[in-house]
Parts: C-alpha cells; structure tokens; sequence
C-alpha cells in the first residue's frame, strides 16, 4: 500500500463525508489557477496545513516532507522564468558572462513565484483530498455526480493495478539484488530493463487474468462496490460555501482591476 492511502485510513477526517471534501478540493483547485493571487495561495496553504496536521492528525514534520517533493520540482521546472542568458541586461539583476549577461526582471521573477505558489496550495489541496478521503468514497462520488461509467470504471481498475505492479516490481528488485543484478551502472542498468519487460509481460497476463474473474463472477459491464453511507454536515457546507464565495470575490476582483502584484 502507497504510503499516502495508509496516512489516509488513519486520519481522523477518514470519516467526514468525502462529497464535502470533493467540492472543498475542487472550489480551491479552480479559484487559484483562475487567480493565481499569491496572497490566497498562501491563505489555503495555510488552511489545508491546519486542516490536515490539526484536524486530520497528520504528523506535520511529515506533511512538510510530501509537500517538499512537488517543490523541488517546481523550482527546477521554473528557472527559466527567473534567470536568462541574453546580450542585454534587464531590470532585476546581471552577472556579466562574457559577451552575455546572466540576468533577470522583476516581472519574470514575480510570475515564477506566482507559479510556484499557486501550484503548491493547488498540490496541497490534493493532498487534503487524497490524505483524508480513501479512493473508494471518492469514486462514490464521482457516481452520485453522474461521471460516466466507462471514466469511473477506469480509475477503480487503475487504482487496482498500481499495488499490483508496484508488489511485483518490487519482488522482482528484490530478486535481482539478491542476484547482484545493481552492483554496478552496467548491470544496474541491464536489470532495471529486464525488470521493466517482465512487469509489462506480467501485467497483460493478470489483466486476463482479471477480467476472466470478473466474467466468472457475472460481470454485467459494470463494476459495484458496497459504498459507505455518510451524514451532511450542513455547518461544513456553509463554510465551504463562505470560503468559495470570497474566493470568488477576491478572483474577479484582481480580474477585473487588472493586479499584477498581489
């Protein structure tokens, strides 16, 4: 099991009904990239880390290693925006280099920052999504929601194959060090390819393997699972709701007065 799904059957939010959580993680996901305001970026960074530290019990040191993997991402995906290499220099700074100039603006800088921001409190909405909801109550969402099946369906089976292959991966590795197969870049090389070709051979044949199960069991086209009843919390809808409406406010705002800088 994925480090995230064990987080997620421990936490004390486990229990809260998941189509509030959705609707929280999906009114935030749009409003900050429709935004992109660094201001209510750092507002819902904020709320989700007291949310899933305070409130879903999540140990906060941890919580901040998860949230530093999309980061360094992040960071080395951007620094384009923050450093150029040109003949003329621009406003922010300019390391002479020759006949050219390592150099930056002050508007390149703020977009960089301003994407980086945005999607950090987009990533740890996910987070508080996927570390507070198991991925059955979410798929039990997305069929009250009336999502077609054949989307639905694609995720219960995805979600299904990832432990699958990830259990075989790792029994093959296993195998392979145990054989010396990683003593050097040579032969680490040679096995992670064989291991790879052997995962794909063995995922073909356990998809069979699946759908003959399946078939044996009166498969209809159409996958059930027993889902969970939970009672609305009409407080938590408000506030859900609250939150939306002056995130709202706050995005046509910067639109309509056409701020850079916030």
């Amino acid at each position: 099991m994925l480090i995230i799904d064990k987080l997620c059957y421990y936490s004390k939010l486990r229990y809260v009904n998941p189509t509030e959580k959705v609707l929280y993680c999906l009114l935030t996901l749009v409003l900050l990239i429709a935004s992109r305001s660094v201001v209510m970026a750092i507002v819902i960074l904020s709320l989700n880390y007291y949310l899933n530290v305070f409130k879903g019990g999540l140990n906060g040191k941890r919580y901040r290693v998860l949230l530093t993997w999309p980061l360094s991402f992040l960071i080395f995906g951007t620094i384009a925006l923050f450093v150029n290499i040109s003949k003329t220099t621009l406003d922010l700074y300019a390391i002479p280099i020759g006949s050219y100039f390592l150099t930056g603006s002050k508007i390149g800088m703020w977009k960089g920052f301003q994407l980086i921001m945005t999607a950090m409190a987009s990533v740890s909405s996910l987070y508080f999504l996927s570390l507070n909801t198991t991925m059955p109550d979410i798929i039990s969402v997305l069929k009250k929601w009336k999502l077609p099946k054949i989307f639905v369906e694609l995720m219960m089976l995805i979600y299904r194959f990832i432990f699958i292959l990830l259990n075989v991966a790792m029994n093959i590795t296993t195998s392979q060090k145990s054989r010396l197969g990683y003593k050097n870049y040579r032969t680490s090389i040679k096995s992670f390819a064989g291991m790879l070709s052997a995962l794909f051979i063995n995922s073909l044949k356990r998809s069979g393997n699946l759908f003959d199960a399946m078939e044996a069991r009166g498969y209809d086209g159409e996958l059930r699972m027993i889902e969970e009843h939970y009672e609305q919390n009409s407080k938590t809808m408000l506030m859900i709701g609250l939150l939306g409406a002056v995130m709202l406010a706050v995005t046509i705002w910067i639109k309509v007065c056409g701020i850079i800088y916030i």
